[in-house]
């Protein structure tokens, strides 16, 4: 048969297109039974969640154990451990986790992780809807996941015993009014990190079980709500159907390495017969045939055991099993498998200055939103202004079904992206700049040094000109950061 390429409608070119079987040897791709199995695991896991927040609002209004309960059984709570000692249930299910990934490989992401669950309801529905998420690919962007681990469990160490300590030397040895120091206390300042104060001690306690239950958790819907959309919908959307583990996840950034010196793995026998099945069903974006063909085992630390390769594999070639970690894997029997990127180097450097620039952007004081959600956000963001300048770029582009270029020309899709765009851009350097105004509004605050009590006494002090002046600043833009109707 042949066919009239879009691009070479005007000149009427003819190109053959090869013609398909209509039965491949291997069959259909069928659908895979863990694909179930993994819905009802990870079902069961939200149900637990619940179930533990349920009793903890029963308990606490009938005084049940003194309105205590175990604390929260998520990850993030072991950030508490590196800031203040704290041992909780958190810290202990974490370890567990991390201990267990050297054995059974990054398993946790994909069978007890209720974030993963939300992703997979979200590609299930589009699925349903016939759309197919295809994932983004960014070899920069994938660091994220791991630079956020180190900030969120690595950081609050380094800062209380080895940044501290070096500020209060340097303080004995320059003066505190020095230059060095100044310049050193405001650098960090810009970014949040406080110096020239002591730090909240530390001392190893046991909170296993405690009262406060949501204390480090968002209680606002409008956070939960935007958090559920924008890394459930969003990332699976725009960025693939494990968008957010891949770059918004700081987990993963323990996970992935990790999974190199796990000694379970994804493994083949000779019955594989390269039909590509398991790729095909394979929401990690990992190409299982060709890493089980020169390798024997999948070595991608992407691969989250899902098993969804296993249950489809038509010769029952692959299997999970026990054997040498990928770190060992030795040289590919063929050719080394090549990892496939969206971007140039070029493109990588400038949406990971995007990403920076956002993240930051929601980060800040003006619009403080959780880690995990600026971090999808930013990602979201990044990918947006990436299509963006591609629609603008190439003569053809698309999301999904909708054609947003054809021929040079932009059609209405096209236009509706980029006002969505170019919204999400305008709303992203507004927050931005809000941030900006809030920390030299800070900054200003923070040279008015009058002791409350003095301000409040029947006999007020003068305030210093010099200081006067800072405080009058502090005050203006601090109006500029509210609402409208307020001044801002």
């Amino acid at each position: 048969m042949s066919c009239t390429h879009p691009t070479l409608a005007k000149r009427d070119v003819a190109i053959s297109l090869p013609v398909m079987a209509d039965h491949s040897p291997h069959g259909k791709i069928k659908p895979s039974k863990n694909g179930k199995r993994r819905a009802v695991v990870l079902a069961i896991v939200q149900l637990l969640i619940i179930a533990h927040i349920v009793l903890w609002l029963i308990g606490k209004d009938r005084g049940w154990f003194g309105g205590r309960t175990l604390s929260p059984v998520e990850p993030s709570e072991s950030m508490e451990f590196a800031k203040h000692g704290v041992i909780n249930a958190g810290l202990i299910f974490f370890c567990l986790a991390l201990l267990s990934t050297l054995i059974l490989g990054r398993w946790f992401c994909g069978w007890g992780c209720h974030i993963v669950m939300l992703q997979d309801l979200c590609g299930w529905m589009m699925k349903k809807c016939g759309i197919r998420p295809k994932p983004f690919r960014s070899g920069l962007l994938m660091l994220v996941p791991l630079l956020m681990a180190l900030y969120m469990f690595i950081w609050p160490m380094a800062y209380r015993w080895g940044l501290v300590p070096l500020d209060k030397w340097m303080a004995g040895q320059c003066g505190t009014d020095s230059a060095a120091v100044t310049t050193m206390r405001g650098t960090f300042g810009f970014f949040g990190v406080p110096l020239g104060q002591s730090p909240p001690a530390w001392k190893v306690r046991n909170e296993i079980i405690r009262s406060g239950f949501w204390d480090t958790f968002p209680s606002s819907p409008y956070i939960i709500v935007p958090f559920l959309l924008i890394c459930g919908f969003g990332t699976v959307y725009f960025l693939g159907a494990k968008g957010f583990c891949t770059y918004g996840c700081p987990y993963g950034g323990f996970f992935a390495p990790l999974d190199k010196l796990a000694v379970g793995k994804i493994r083949v026998t000779d019955a594989c017969e390269r039909c590509g099945h398991c790729t095909a069903v394979c929401t990690s974006n990992v190409r299982v045939h060709e890493e089980v063909r020169e390798y024997g085992m999948v070595v991608d630390p992407g691969c989250m055991k899902c098993l969804d390769c296993v249950s489809v594999c038509p010769n029952e070639a692959l299997y999970f099993g026990i054997g040498k970690p990928s770190v060992v894997k030795g040289a590919a029997k063929n050719e080394t498998p090549q990892r496939r990127y969206d971007l140039t180097w070029g493109g990588e450097v400038t949406l990971a200055i995007v990403f920076i620039f956002s993240f930051f952007c929601f980060r800040g004081d003006f619009l403080p939103l959780p880690l995990l959600m600026s971090a999808g956000t930013a990602a979201v963001t990044t990918w947006l202004a990436w299509k963006l300048w591609r629609m603008l770029r190439d003569p053809n582009s698309t999301l999904h079904k909708f054609q947003l270029r054809l021929r040079g020309s932009i059609r209405p899709a096209g236009w509706m992206f980029a006002a969505i765009a170019i919204l999400a851009l305008a709303f992203t350097a507004h927050s931005g700049a809000m941030n900006l105004l809030m920390w030299q509004a800070q900054r200003h605050d923070n040279q008015v040094t009058v002791e409350p009590g003095v301000v409040f006494s029947g006999n007020p002090m003068q305030m210093p000109d010099a200081m006067a002046v800072q405080a009058k600043e502090a005050l203006r833009m601090y109006r500029l950061v509210s609402r409208v109707g307020g001044g801002g």
